[in-house]
């Protein structure tokens, strides 16, 4: 039995619930009336006690999720940016601030479900995308996953808990994935603690259809195999010493200094983020790191998403990459004192009280 409810999916599979994102021509991207559909649909489950397990899929051939709608929040990002008047920017008069405001605590609630929570990351799997998948207790890849924190790219940081994530990586991986928006394979999820089972893509029909009627133990015994090697987990070396710089120029020099190829071209994949994106998203990371929950690292993405709304080189970074795509963004200048304001407390923060 299937229910459509706006871009969303949720069919019944024996014992298992599936939640299907279902807006395949834009690989799936959330938009706010998902987060609310989702956020219903996993509380009355939780309660449910005929649910033992809910399956997340993205409908169509290319993936789970792109992340989140991007054109929409262009358009707030537009409009605020360099605003002397958004000072006091929130949930109340910002439609971007409405939907991380939901969306996070969306995150949030998805690591802390009380059954099982069974994340398909198969093909595209990015922001947004990455921030309803990777917090779940049960996160299964494929030989098509293509998982990424793409934000740098665009003048935005990494957020839907992905710093909270990234920055428990060791070997300095988290912060290559971070600061270079690198495409991630399935093996190199597994390797990096992203996921936690490898499934071939061939078998996800049969896979899903066994949770709901035999159980997630039993369908894991059955599909699961082991990951091929990773390839970038093979460069942890010279990425663990390149990365552990104090600067992001000086992690650039650090990866020309190593001379290889695929070191030459990190530094250049670097270089050409925003400067600006790229101090906060280092930062970000590191003070991640030592926070005690997800929840805590919630509320600094939120400052700082805010706060990119209110740089320009986020309606910037969109409007190459996304809208007019030229690949070809004007950065603004770089000031390193700039960097403190992202984190200053807002006058309304994220909350995850009912």
């Amino acid at each position: 039995m299937s229910e459509q409810t706006g871009s969303v999916l949720a069919e019944e599979n024996g014992s298992a619930r599936s939640l299907i994102l279902n807006r395949p021509k834009s690989i799936n991207a959330i938009d706010h009336e998902m987060v609310t559909e989702m956020a219903k649909l996993l509380d009355g489950w939780a309660t449910d006690d005929a649910v033992a397990a809910v399956v997340l899929y993205g409908a169509g051939e290319r993936g789970l999720c792109a992340g989140g709608d991007i054109v929409a929040i262009h358009r707030d990002a537009a409009a605020l940016s360099g605003n002397p008047d958004a000072t006091d920017l929130d949930a109340e008069n910002s439609p971007s601030a409405k939907f991380w405001f939901d969306e996070y605590r969306l995150n949030a609630a998805i690591s802390r479900f009380p059954k099982k929570y069974v994340a398909i990351m198969d093909g595209i799997v990015m922001g947004g995308g990455v921030g309803v998948s990777a917090h779940g207790n049960t996160r299964v890849v494929t030989d098509r996953t293509r998982l990424a924190m793409p934000e740098v790219g665009i003048g935005f940081v990494p957020d839907v808990g992905g710093t909270h994530l990234l920055s428990r990586v060791p070997d300095g991986l988290g912060l290559y994935a971070g600061l270079t928006a690198a495409h991630l394979s399935g093996a190199d999820a597994i390797a990096m603690g992203l996921a936690d089972h490898y499934v071939p893509s061939e078998s996800l029909p049969e896979f899903i259809e066994a949770i709901g009627s035999s159980g997630l133990d039993a369908a894991l015994g059955r599909f699961a195999t082991e990951a091929p090697e990773s390839k970038l987990a093979a460069q942890r070396g010279w990425i663990s010493e390149a990365f552990a710089a104090e600067t992001v120029s000086e992690i650039i020099e650090r990866c020309r200094a190593v001379g290889t190829e695929e070191a030459t071209k990190t530094a250049d994949t670097i270089a050409a983020k925003s400067p600006t994106a790229l101090a906060v998203t280092l930062r970000s990371l590191r003070e991640a790191a030592g926070d005690a929950t997800l929840e805590d690292t919630l509320v600094r993405e939120y400052r700082v998403s805010l706060r990119c709304l209110l740089h320009p080189d986020m309606a910037e970074g969109i409007r190459a990459q996304v809208i007019d795509k030229d690949r070809n963004p004007s950065w603004a200048e770089f000031s390193e004192a700039s960097v403190e304001k992202f984190f200053a407390p807002l006058p309304h923060d994220l909350t995850f009280d009912a």
